[in-house]
């Protein structure tokens, strides 16, 4: 299992967004943290490390980091 870190201003976004939004969110990064690759999509080339979570109302930006079992929340995009 990977731990989530996050980028203090996609942190900020999360939890700005609706309650709804937010735990969907919230429950895709918990996938994610249990399967990155599964859970994901690759944000541009697939090199494996950069990748996008993309939900109904959201979209993230993940850095995994293979070696420190992490996952970091780049960035978060509500789309309303």
């Amino acid at each position: 299992m990977y731990r989530l870190k996050y980028d203090p201003a996609a942190e900020a976004v999360h939890e700005a967004m609706p309650p709804a939004a937010s735990e969907t969110l919230t429950l895709a990064l918990a996938d994610a943290c249990h399967g990155p690759i599964a859970a994901t999509q690759p944000y541009g080339e697939d090199d494996g490390v950069v990748r996008m979570l993309v939900t109904e109302h959201a979209f993230a930006v993940l850095l995994v980091g293979y070696q420190t079992r992490t996952i970091t929340v780049l960035q978060v995009t509500y789309l309303e």
